[in-house]
């Protein structure tokens, strides 16, 4: 059996424990000392600033694209204002709109009758030429040659007529198309006829008074010619002696001269009664008529009612041809559009995109508004007070805003033509544009606009980061912007590469969360630079 030891005296046991005591509040004194005590350069490290944290982003190699974004309406190619040009005759009071017989997104096709203002029609047809005067038997030029067109394409074909000329078959076609329609046609001349029964009347005077001539002359050549005898001879069957024409012979010139006045007058009658005839018959007022580039044409809207005097405001707006999409840049916006440039179309409302292509960029502010005035609009718009602008509502001004629109603002009208035909549900439909201002020729060396900085000596760096945290500057040439970012071309010797990492700022370790960099529209990628 092994032996147990001997359990140690109870006052040897009390020394041990004292010991162990002890032992460890040395070393817990010393570990203070270590907290309190610091060397002379650990204090001058903790009294210097913070290490800061840098700014990076990478450079990358992209096509550049700058993008100027604006609404836009998409409208046909053609935009026509009815504003019918009537003239009251006598005894009538002022025009009004007696019918409206389309209403707003009706469906207009060749020959339709869109409105009566005073029971007149006023209808639309095909054609490029503007209305500039009224159209009158006897009238030539472009615009009869249009109407000839317009009116064989609705099966009224004007004859024999030269293109051009408003003749008989021209007339016939007008009336027949009236007729079609339901209207008679304004006769040219509004005189009821008096002048056509005057040139006829004045042809049959001149018919009887060359009649009446004749037979003067016949008479005094009778009472001249002498009488022969039953032997052939004159003289015992001839007059008595004494009579006026004995011994002399009667020459009849004055005669002779009446028939010929008579046939002058004549021929200058009936051609007076020509002229009569070939400018009588119906015509084709001005305001009367619509032409447009083509059908099926649409109604964008109606602002006038039964009832609405007819004062040369447009009581009708119509479009037709290709949609387009037209919008309105602001000043700042103007210079960098120009004709030729890419256009994205997108409807919020249907999800369709479309490519397209800047058509036309107005010189002046759209209303007649000289380049770099303000508009009565920009300057009420100016004199607003920022509450009064926040109780007009903010959910459209801020989305125009938002798109580099100024709500309230005039413009210069863009008008943009897509590639592709648009689908026809898309007209008057507001859409965003996103017009491609500027891109890079190809791929290039892009970094964020806050990574470039000038030196006092005018060169432009960017500030490479190695990974082990070593810096260099190398010299750029910077190019295309956008977006954010610019395009860069190393200078000289320096060298950049696509996925450097180059700084954009720098971020104050002792207070995190602050940043301290140009303005730039760059992503903001924090990382240290080791």
């Amino acid at each position: 059996m092994a032996d147990t030891p001997a359990p140690l005296p109870a006052r040897r046991r009390v020394w041990v424990i004292a010991v162990a005591v002890g032992a460890l509040a040395v070393s817990g004194s010393a570990a203070g000392a270590s907290l309190v005590i610091k060397s002379p350069g650990q204090a001058a490290a903790e009294r210097a600033a913070p290490a800061p944290d840098l700014l990076t982003a990478p450079v990358e190699r992209r096509v550049l694209k700058d993008s100027v974004i604006l609404r836009g309406t998409v409208r046909a190619g053609q935009s026509v204002d009815v504003s019918p040009s009537v003239t009251p005759g006598e005894g009538t009071g002022t025009p009004v709109v007696t019918k409206l017989l389309t209403a707003p997104r009706a469906t207009v096709t060749d020959g339709k009758v869109l409105l009566e203002v005073s029971g007149r029609p006023v209808f639309a047809l095909r054609g490029a030429l503007p209305v500039y005067r009224d159209l009158k038997p006897g009238a030539t030029g472009g615009d009869v040659a249009q109407l000839q067109r317009s009116l064989g394409e609705l099966g009224h074909r004007s004859g024999d007529d030269p293109a051009g000329t408003f003749g008989p078959g021209t007339k016939a076609a007008l009336a027949g198309f009236y007729a079609s329609i339901g209207y008679d046609p304004l006769p040219a001349h509004a005189d009821g006829g008096a002048a056509l029964k005057a040139a006829r009347d004045a042809v049959t005077g001149a018919e009887r008074a060359l009649q009446d001539a004749q037979d003067a002359q016949d008479e005094l050549e009778a009472a001249n010619e002498p009488l022969l005898s039953p032997t052939g001879k004159p003289g015992s069957g001839g007059r008595p002696t004494g009579s006026p024409s004995a011994g002399k012979p009667a020459t009849g010139k004055a005669a002779k001269r009446a028939v010929q006045r008579a046939r002058e007058d004549l021929s200058s009658a009936r051609a007076d009664l020509a002229a009569v005839l070939a400018t009588d018959g119906p015509m084709l007022p001005a305001g009367e008529v619509v032409y447009l580039d083509g059908f099926p044409a649409r109604v964008d809207s109606v602002p006038a009612h039964v009832g609405s005097k007819v004062s040369g405001s447009a009581v009708m707006t119509v479009s037709a041809g290709a949609l387009v999409v037209r919008g309105t840049l602001q000043e700042y916006q103007k210079g960098l559009v120009r004709p030729g440039q890419r256009v994205q179309i997108l409807s919020e409302v249907s999800g369709v995109t479309a490519t397209a292509t800047v058509l036309s960029v107005g010189t002046a502010v759209d209303g007649g508004q000289p380049a770099g005035a303000a508009s009565q609009d920009q300057q009420d718009q100016n004199q607003v007070q920022p509450d009064q602008q926040g109780q007009q509502g903010q959910s459209q001004d801020q989305q125009a805003q938002d798109l580099g629109a100024t709500p309230g603002q005039r413009g210069y009208p863009m008008v943009v033509r897509p590639d592709r035909p648009l689908d026809p549900q898309l007209a008057g439909q507001d859409v965003r544009l996103t017009v491609e201002a500027a891109s890079t020729d190809g791929e290039a060396l892009v970094v964020p606009v806050t990574a470039i900085s000038a030196g006092a000596d005018g060169r432009t760096v960017v500030t490479v980061v190695a990974k082990g945290g070593a810096q260099r500057r190398v010299e750029v040439r910077p190019g295309t912007t956008g977006d954010g970012f610019v395009e860069v071309v190393p200078v000289g010797s320096g060298v950049l590469a696509e996925g450097d990492r180059v700084v954009t700022g720098v971020k104050d370790a002792s207070a995190r969360g602050t940043s301290k960099e140009t303005p730039g529209n760059a992503p903001e990628d924090a990382s240290s630079g080791s």
